[in-house]
């Protein structure tokens, strides 16, 4: 187990203290300080080789949610980790989300979800479904979702979110190209799902204010990023990576470096306001 300070442990306690005594008028905004932790997966999987550090292990990740259970933690969708967190009623929730929509999600995420009690968010490049991740040229060939897969995968209760059209990053990217990344991806997801989507994952989790706001723009929800940022709030959710090595212990330790770096970013953001 890893130890925080006894003066971290004090400034966490009194952000949840004022977290909780601030008014709820807008439950759609997310501060800095208070995004709830999310974990970013990607393949669940054998492996032999993984430059890019995307994929763990079944056993792995299956003692993984084993340790979240042990903890009274429970795995949830991002859209439903949300709605707790504007009642606040998100303590002992955990948002689970796997990124580019790997085939593998079906044969080995959902049984362990399943035996859990547990669900998750699937960010899915809508323009790659049936193909491959062609976009990590010097690494291993995995095969994404099919359009099937992906319905039955929406219809075991797992959210379907964007991971964009072609697993571009966004940043720099004209408006008609950000348009068919966000609304129009959304719109293929949409088509094939059956239902709505309310979410994106932003590529590479590469952002910036225009990006931001294209997905704003397109009728999404809320959009997920990796770390804290100027841009930390509901289209730019903080995330904390899972790999092969994170044990328990990891776990525990990412668990607090996520709420310390919330506690940084609260203070960068009332440094960069305007007294």
């Amino acid at each position: 187990m890893v130890a925080e300070p006894l003066h971290q442990m004090d400034q966490m306690d009194q952000m949840d203290r004022e977290d909780r005594q601030e008014p709820r008028d807008d439950v759609r905004e997310v501060r800095p300080r208070a995004a709830p932790w999310t974990l970013m997966y990607h393949s669940v999987d054998a492996y032999q080789e993984d430059p890019h550090q995307v994929t763990i292990t079944p056993e792995r990740f299956a003692g993984q949610m084993a340790w979240l259970r042990r903890r009274g933690l429970r795995g949830v969708a991002i859209s439903e980790l949300l709605r707790a967190h504007g009642a606040g009623t998100a303590a002992g929730l955990v948002g689970l989300t796997f990124d580019d929509g790997y085939a593998d999600l079906s044969r080995e995420v959902l049984p362990v979800l399943d035996r859990c009690g547990f669900t998750a968010t699937a960010f899915v490049v809508a323009g790659r479904l049936g193909g491959h991740n062609c976009w990590d040229a010097d690494g291993p060939r995995k095969p994404l979702l099919t359009p099937d897969q992906l319905r039955q995968l929406a219809g075991s209760g797992v959210e379907i979110g964007s991971h964009g059209l072609l697993h571009r990053s966004l940043v720099g990217l004209g408006p008609d190209e950000l348009e068919q990344e966000t609304r129009r991806s959304r719109e293929l997801l949409e088509e094939i799902a059956g239902r709505p989507v309310s979410g994106f994952c932003y590529p590479y989790g590469a952002l910036d204010a225009p990006a931001l706001a294209s997905v704003r723009n397109s009728g999404y929800d809320y959009a997920v990023a990796i770390g804290h940022g100027a841009l930390t709030g509901r289209w730019a959710l903080p995330r904390s990576f899972v790999g092969e090595r994170d044990t328990g212990w990891r776990l525990h330790a990412k668990r607090a470096r996520h709420q310390l770096r919330g506690l940084r970013t609260r203070t960068d953001h009332n440094r960069r306001s305007p007294a």
